[in-house]
């Protein structure tokens, strides 16, 4: 009897363990679960979501996200049923998503990042002893400047040319119709952006607001355009093609790429970067579609590691001005960090920049 109690005992001892093991793992289990969130994004913030340090930080606060990149004007002809959130690189694009889908506002506006003309120096220096940029520090020995978009527009508007401009001679790489590289108006954010600056100026310190305004100025935005050629639709290849030493020598991009580069210790003895003096924002903004896509959204803009993680990929929190500042002063000498000495300016409602984008491609 002695015996049969004692292996009674020892199967509930042993029970009771596989119950706290299990029970422990299950605990466990639980405090790392993740909600799967799905977005679609602008190309420009892959690179930001697949750091894997970012990856740590948004499943410590509870979230696995998986993404697909696009055009941020492109995302209004994708079915995103089933997504959490759309990701698009400014306002407009997000605004009319938001009307597509009835999401209530405000929006999620984490992070944003001012256009820049990234040049070589010979480009550069040819450009301020012409009068259409101002280049930093004395020499022009800085690595950061400004672009007078009104002179710039001038030039391209009477289809100057690089050997028509004093100082070209000296550099063979220099040749053909002067001109800015920039991407697909019709699909990415950063193309429409472009036109709508260069209106902006053309027009006398206009935002252009319905048909008259865009007659006034497609002329100008078609010659912008065209004399591109083929255009890409993300700023990625773009830049990767610039950073390499192939294409044009000025290039429209994102500030928060350059910023990146240069965190990563990468080098950049050639570049010169090019403040336009009257440009459009990039405001990257959230469009919730899912309960935890709005959670997400708001959690980029608040959670302090996660701020951090987008300052090293070279976007500006908003309202965190002095994160950046402090991130990027190693690299003063390619960065405006004040932004002293750039206007931005208001961006065309959405259905009158696809009419600007769409004239300025035909």
């Amino acid at each position: 009897m002695r015996r049969i109690i004692a292996i009674v005992l020892a199967v509930f001892l042993i029970g009771g363990v596989a119950a706290a093991v299990v029970a422990g793992r299950e605990d466990q289990d639980s405090s790392t679960a993740t909600k799967t969130v799905q977005g679609v994004i602008g190309s420009e913030k892959a690179e930001f979501f697949a750091d894997p340090d970012v990856v740590k930080a948004l499943a410590a606060k509870g979230y696995t996200v998986e993404t697909e990149t696009s055009g941020s004007w492109a995302m209004e002809g994708l079915d995103l049923k089933g997504y959490d959130f759309a990701f698009p690189s400014s306002q407009a694009p997000a605004g009319e998503l938001a009307s597509k889908y009835h999401v209530r506002q405000p929006l999620p506006r984490p992070f944003y990042s001012p256009l820049v003309v990234v040049a070589h120096r010979s480009a550069a220096e040819v450009l301020a002893g012409n009068g259409l940029a101002t280049l930093a520090g004395k020499g022009g020995g800085k690595g950061n400047g400004t672009l007078d978009m009104k002179a710039y527009l001038k030039a391209a508007e009477g289809d100057r040319t690089w050997q028509q401009l004093k100082g070209a001679d000296k550099y063979g790489e220099l040749s053909g119709t002067l001109f800015i590289s920039s991407t697909d108006p019709t699909s990415s954010n950063s193309g429409a952006l472009y036109l709508a600056a260069a209106s902006y100026v053309a027009d006398g310190g206009r935002v252009a607001d319905g048909a008259a305004a865009v007659d006034r100025t497609a002329p100008l935005m078609r010659k912008l355009i065209s004399v591109q050629g083929s255009q890409q639709t993300s700023t990625d290849a773009a830049f990767r093609d610039f950073v390499s030493g192939v294409g044009n020598p000025l290039v429209l991009v994102y500030e928060s790429q350059v910023a990146a580069l240069l965190a990563g210790g990468q080098g950049a003895d050639d570049l010169v970067v090019l403040y336009p003096d009257t440009t459009a924002n990039s405001d990257h903004t959230v469009v919730p579609l899912t309960a935890e896509g709005r959670a997400l959204g708001e959690l980029l803009g608040t959670d302090k590691e996660l701020r951090r993680l987008v300052v090293r990929h070279g976007f500006r929190p908003q309202g965190a001005a002095a994160e950046f500042t402090a991130a990027t002063d190693a690299h003063t000498t390619y960065l405006n960090q004040t932004l002293t000495g750039v206007r931005q300016v208001p961006v065309p409602a959405s259905k009158v920049l696809h009419e600007m984008a769409r004239r300025a491609r035909d």
